[in-house]
């Protein structure tokens, strides 16, 4: 209500400037009065505020010197018309509620939120943590990976992402909830010397990525 309260005021206060401008032609002039007048009946309306009764040009009817039947007839005729403009607005909403749900229902999409918190895994050298979508019926990844790099201080390589390690898998359509079976596949890569028992310097290498461990939780 406030944000359409509020169109409404910025829309009279730019029409009042043009109005106040005086370089509008006659019949421009006219129009606008008259969308200024709808305006304000219509933000009366949707306030609960009293209806201004006017005459075809937009100026308040004078009780004193109008009847009281043309006085009944100017309110029918002012309540018809903000009747109109309320269920227009009611009809132009309903049809993109429509056309929206027509949308998603025509092209469903769904995604998986993951949030990682720790890794717990006593590893010793640098690490890479791999996470995917994984079909075990036709032995396949459905999904790209989420890669997180892991110090062997037991934090992210990227300090900056503490406590903010957030991954959306999104595209996962129909088809993909038809599947019998999806698993939340965990895969963590070593990174480092060859061998971790391997103590001679001169022998040492570094930078190699070998598999240390995985875990699986099955989704559906």
């Amino acid at each position: 209500m406030f944000r359409s309260v509020r169109h409404m005021i910025y829309d009279l206060i730019e029409w009042r400037s043009q109005i106040l401008s005086g370089t509008l032609p006659q019949d421009e002039l006219k129009e606008l009065k008259k969308k200024v007048t709808a305006k304000i009946d219509y933000g009366n309306r949707i306030l609960d505020l009293d209806l201004v009764v006017r005459d075809e040009d937009g100026n308040i009817l004078d009780p004193e010197q109008t009847s009281t039947i043309s006085l009944f007839r100017a309110h029918e005729i002012a309540s018809k018309q903000v009747e109109e403009r309320l269920q227009e607005e009611k009809s132009q909403k309903q049809n993109i509620d429509i056309n929206r749900q027509a949308k998603f229902a025509a092209t469903p999409s769904f995604a998986l939120f993951v949030n990682l918190k720790n890794v717990v895994c006593k590893i010793g050298e640098d690490a890479e943590v791999l996470m995917s979508l994984y079909d075990p019926l036709e032995s396949k990844f459905i999904s790209e990976n989420y890669l997180v790099r892991w110090s062997s201080c037991g934090l992210p390589k990227d300090i900056d992402r503490l406590h903010n390690l957030r991954a959306v898998f999104t595209d996962l359509g129909s088809k993909d909830l038809k599947r019998e079976k999806i698993s939340f596949v965990c895969q963590i890569v070593r990174v480092g010397r060859m061998e971790l028992r391997d103590n001679n310097t001169r022998k040492l290498t570094s930078g190699l990525r070998r598999p240390f461990g995985v875990a699986g939780n099955s989704l559906l």
